[in-house]
């Protein structure tokens, strides 16, 4: 299996190559002139070195951790049982997921899901999920923006792992203020029975391991509350999958 994952990988990256190879363009990190969203040397100076993360939230682990969680973790655990991200939000990594939501560099999601499969194989005895999803936006914000960029993420990394996508198994039932416009102690309330699970979809999830996959995770009280949600209806696991987490100090 990881062998197949490993050769749909390749085979993604090569279609990708082949249609950059047509379109010139410019690094989103550095602006030289490359065929790729990143450049190498960028790639190299900002995404070779992967630090040790908390299997379940994805935080960085200090030095020398000798459980493969962290403390918060351990002692608080959220409500979904794994998290994988590509990188942390900060400079200049950040200026990538900005491009994309603000400037509708559209271009780069394909490159969030290759970077965010390649972590995905990374982790030791992983598994995959029989079932991806979307952290969805609202009514209001999707007509704003006019996509939502986890779905954008979603549909190539679906394919490059093999594993299905649906858009639909849950919606917002109210809007939300932005999680990263608050102060911690208000993120837990703001997205407290924000989604609703599409009751048709209710058998699909039963006894299944969901994937769930947004750009960006700050304090994790969304995927918390979607966690909890999805387990109500009988998810037996879900998953996290995100481009960024944040750092504690900068929530």
């Amino acid at each position: 299996m990881a062998a197949f994952r490993a050769i749909s990988l390749l085979h993604w990256k090569n279609t990708l190559s082949a249609l950059s190879a047509l379109i010139p363009g410019s690094c989103a990190l550095c602006h030289e002139t490359c065929q790729q969203a990143v450049c190498p040397a960028c790639h190299v100076r900002y995404f070779h070195r992967q630090p040790s993360r908390c299997r379940q939230c994805a935080l960085p682990l200090p030095p020398g951790a000798e459980s493969p969680r962290c403390g918060d973790c351990l002692r608080n655990p959220p409500a979904f049982d794994m998290a994988v991200a590509v990188c942390d939000y900060a400079a200049p990594q950040d200026q990538l997921l900005l491009a994309l939501k603000f400037g509708h560099q559209l271009a780069l999601a394909p490159w969030f899901a290759s970077m965010l499969t390649e972590s995905i194989l990374r982790q030791t005895s992983f598994e995959l999920p029989q079932l991806l999803c979307a952290v969805p936006l609202g009514a209001q914000r999707l007509s704003e923006r006019g996509f939502n960029q986890a779905i954008e993420i979603a549909r190539p990394l679906s394919q490059q792992l093999g594993v299905p996508l649906t858009t639909q198994l849950f919606h917002r039932s109210r809007e939300t203020a932005m999680q990263s416009s608050l102060p911690t102690d208000a993120r837990a309330r703001n997205v407290k029975n924000a989604f609703s699970m599409d009751e048709n979809q209710i058998d699909a999830i039963r006894g299944q391991h969901v994937g769930v996959v947004d750009d960006v995770m700050t304090t994790g009280m969304t995927m918390h509350e979607i966690a909890t949600m999805l387990k109500r209806f009988g998810a037996a696991t879900v998953s996290t999958y995100v481009f960024a987490r944040t750092l504690p100090h900068i929530n």
